[in-house]
């Protein structure tokens, strides 16, 4: 074997093992980071959402619209249209 050659098997071993530092950081890590990431698991699972509900408060919402605005349309329009014609007197 070469010196290159020598050099690059060490550097294979060095990169594969483990040091005790690196073992008990991730110990650290894991402990730290374990009971957040459980409680948002938690936090995002109860929140699911009320599906059915929300399409029947849109459906709702633009039925009252469209029977309040075939009611008021024509009022509204005379209230627009007499405030337009207002506005063209000023000038």
């Amino acid at each position: 074997m070469n010196i290159v050659s020598e050099i690059s098997v060490a550097g294979k071993r060095a990169r594969n093992r483990v040091t005790r530092y690196e073992v008990e950081l991730f110990q650290r890590l894991h402990v730290l980071v374990t009971p957040r990431v459980n409680r948002m698991k938690k936090i995002v699972s109860s929140e699911r959402g009320d599906v059915p509900g929300w399409v029947l408060v849109v459906l709702m919402t633009t039925g009252l619209v469209t029977a309040i605005w075939t009611i008021a349309a024509p009022r509204l329009t005379a209230i627009l249209r007499n405030s337009l014609d207002a506005m063209n007197g000023i000038r």
